[in-house]
């Protein structure tokens, strides 16, 4: 599977307490790898992101996390990628652990794609809740998306990108280096992320 994990610097959304029980599900973490791998194949899925309270140096060269890595202390996950569907992402700090959360996701997608093999939509309606990015089929058009895209390969926050200069920059150099092909990015992904600095640049 074609994924990275990077730092999740601060969980975006409020806090779930209390969370569920550590024995919420018994699947191996080989299993929700396979399940996740599959519901993303379903969806053409392309520039997987899995963000995890992780450090820089948790994070092996091939984007997964090391054996030895700490568990983190948040077990809040966002997995973040494109589809046919637009930019999607999902996150959840439901569950006590984070392979936990990661593997609900997974469920959640498979439920969703449910939605379609019973014949409720024809055109994909259940992920439109979960777009990532409104954006134009061109690119980013504000300062606010291209900040988010821009954060999305870094620990930074939109919000840090958009006003701190020395963030913004550092920021931008790992989005280009990160999604550019010859470092395990792609075309698209890279053009998007030079849509999104020259935004930045230029406000």
């Amino acid at each position: 599977m074609n994924v990275r994990f990077r730092p999740l610097g601060h969980w975006p959304h409020a806090d779930t307490r209390p969370r569920r029980s550590r024995w919420t599900f018994t699947a191996s973490w080989s299993d929700t790898l396979r399940l996740l791998e599959r519901e993303l194949d379903h969806l053409d899925a392309g520039n997987i992101v899995i963000q995890a309270d992780f450090a820089e140096d948790d994070i092996r060269l091939d984007g997964f996390p090391r054996a030895s890595a700490r568990q983190p202390s948040h077990p809040g996950i966002v997995v973040s990628f494109e589809s046919g569907y637009g930019p999607l992402q999902y996150a959840t700090d439901a569950h006590e652990f984070w392979q936990h959360n990661l593997r609900g996701i997974a469920l959640g997608l498979q439920a969703l794609r449910a939605v379609d093999r019973y014949g409720i939509t024809r055109s994909g309606e259940q992920y439109k809740g979960w777009n990532a990015l409104p954006m134009s089929t061109g690119g980013p058009t504000t300062v606010e998306q291209a900040a988010t895209i821009i954060a999305s390969y870094s620990p930074a926050h939109p919000e840090d990108v958009i006003r701190d200069d020395v963030i913004r920059r550092s920021a931008i150099r790992e989005a280009l280096r990160q999604s550019h092909p010859d470092h395990g990015g792609n075309s698209s992904a890279f053009d998007l992320v030079q849509r999104a600095r020259r935004i930045l640049e230029a406000s």
